[in-house]
């Protein structure tokens, strides 16, 4: 059996926790062990995001996307970021990324295809 990094496994708890800071710093320290980890960046991503600290979101979607460029978690994840700063286009680009990465349906982008038809609902009042 595979042993998990036990920061990464306190990450993944930190998040279903809502505890964003907690989840930062576990997975932080994952990072250092396993620096090209992309599912590690993405939770780092989404921790960063659930805190309010977009800068460090991104970079942490950047650094997944680079490290895995059909990661569907980081492609959800960071559209609902651009979301986030109001900018349509760029998650409809990633929209369209997993559109292309899941043949057949998947969580994420039904996930993100549900935050962009809610961000055009409250858009267009």
């Amino acid at each position: 059996m595979v042993q998990l990094d036990p920061d990464y496994v306190e990450g993944k708890k930190a998040i279903a926790d809502r505890d964003w800071s907690r989840a930062i710093t576990a997975f932080s320290s994952a990072a250092l062990r396993d620096p090209r980890n992309a599912n590690i960046q993405s939770y780092l991503g989404l921790a960063y995001r659930k805190s309010g600290q977009l800068e460090a979101a991104f970079r942490h979607y950047d650094k997944a996307l680079a490290l895995n460029p059909r990661h569907r978690g980081a492609h959800e994840y960071v559209g609902e970021a651009y979301l986030s700063v109001n900018k349509l286009t760029k998650a409809q680009e990633h929209l369209a990324a997993l559109e292309q990465i899941c043949l057949l349906p998947c969580d994420e982008l039904e996930d993100l295809k549900e935050e962009i038809d809610k961000y055009r609902a409250s858009s267009s009042r």
